[in-house]
């Protein structure tokens, strides 16, 4: 379970640094968008501050997950958005399925194995 954990965490984090190094140094050409998911898109960039801001958290959580580091922290904070990476290729770009459903998956996963750590948070007192 350890090696299997340490491989999906380091592939996560791979994917999430990737992601955000090649949005700030524009490494990749834009994907052509349609339909909603342009929309959609088009609104994220319009607010000025978004994208850049998810794209830093994305940075910082890939190499938190690659070093290691506060993974306790990073795991539960990311599910929100994995939460939000497989609802916007749900309903928006479901070429992006797979991607996002290994983000999602590999999250559950890695919470789930720290699972203990994060028992107190769902317990009435």
């Amino acid at each position: 379970m350890r090696i299997a954990t340490i491989i999906i965490r380091s592939l996560i984090g791979l994917l999430l640094l990737f992601a955000s190094i090649s949005y700030f140094l524009h490494l990749f050409p834009e994907p052509p968008l349609a339909g909603n998911m342009k929309i959609f898109n088009d609104g994220i960039k319009a607010s000025g501050y978004l994208m850049p801001l998810v794209k830093t958290i994305e940075l910082i959580y890939g190499l938190s997950f690659l070093v290691g580091k506060f993974n306790k922290l990073t795991f539960i904070l990311l599910m929100p958005i994995s939460v939000n990476i497989i609802c916007t290729h749900l309903f928006l770009a479901p070429e992006g399925i797979p991607v996002a459903s290994f983000v999602f998956l590999g999250n559950i996963f890695l919470i789930y194995t720290k699972w203990d750590s994060y028992k107190a948070l769902f317990t009435a007192n």
